[in-house]
Formats: structure tokens, C-alpha cells, sequence
């Protein structure tokens, strides 16, 4: 399995994970030339709006998944959230930025949620 594949297994249990909580699952893979968010959900105990980085490791020997979304990324993360919240005409929303963590070796994948990194 190459990398792009890894990434896309990753963010199918990122949903799945999500849905069990209670999430409504709205958009995924949403593009802009500012970036992507791999997934937005909307957190009904909150009623906010949730833009989600999926990262997903075989393991941490280089540090756990979610270490991997720095200053840089946050910044692309904050901007396409904004687009996305323009493109749907959404004014004046609740929202914040989350982070699912994978760590998927050879057993069934760790699972970190990360809520309201921003």
C-alpha cells in the first residue's frame, strides 16, 4: 500500500471514529489553493463546526502523528476553513480545528482525537 493509500485508509477511520461519537459528517477532502481539510463534521454536543487534520503513522519511532502538523499547516488548515465556511455562505459559526491521530502498525490503529487545537 503507498502513502496516498495509507493516508485514505486513515481517513475512512477518522470517519468512522467520528460518526461513533455522534458527528455529522458534511464534507471531506475539500481543496483550495490554500490547502486541504481532510475531513469537516459538525459536533452536535457543541454545535460547532469541526475541520479535521487526519494524520496517520505506522508508528511513532519519529514522533506520534499529530507532531507532524506544524505553525505552517495550521495556518493553510485556518484559511481553507475560512474559505469553506464562505463558499457555504455559513455567517458568524462556531467552529474550531481538531486533529485525529493514527498510529496503525500491525494490530488495530491507536486512535487520539485532539479537540480545538487552534
Amino acid at each position: 500500500m503507498d502513502k496516498k493509500e495509507f493516508g485514505k485508509k486513515g481517513e475512512e477511520k477518522g470517519v468512522e471514529f467520528l460518526k461513533k461519537k455522534g458527528y455529522e459528517i458534511i464534507d471531506r477532502n475539500y481543496l483550495k489553493r490554500t490547502g486541504e481539510i481532510d475531513i469537516i463534521a459538525f459536533d452536535p454536543k457543541y454545535k460547532e463546526y469541526v475541520f479535521v487534520e487526519v494524520k496517520t503513522r505506522k508508528n511513532s519511532n519519529f514522533g506520534y502523528p499529530e507532531e507532524f502538523v506544524d505553525d505552517e499547516k495550521m495556518e493553510k488548515i485556518t484559511e481553507t476553513a475560512e474559505n469553506w465556511l464562505t463558499d457555504n455562505n455559513i455567517k458568524n459559526p462556531e467552529w474550531r480545528i481538531d486533529i485525529i491521530s493514527i498510529e496503525w502498525g500491525e494490530k488495530e490503529p491507536e486512535i487520539r482525537h485532539l479537540e480545538n487545537i487552534s
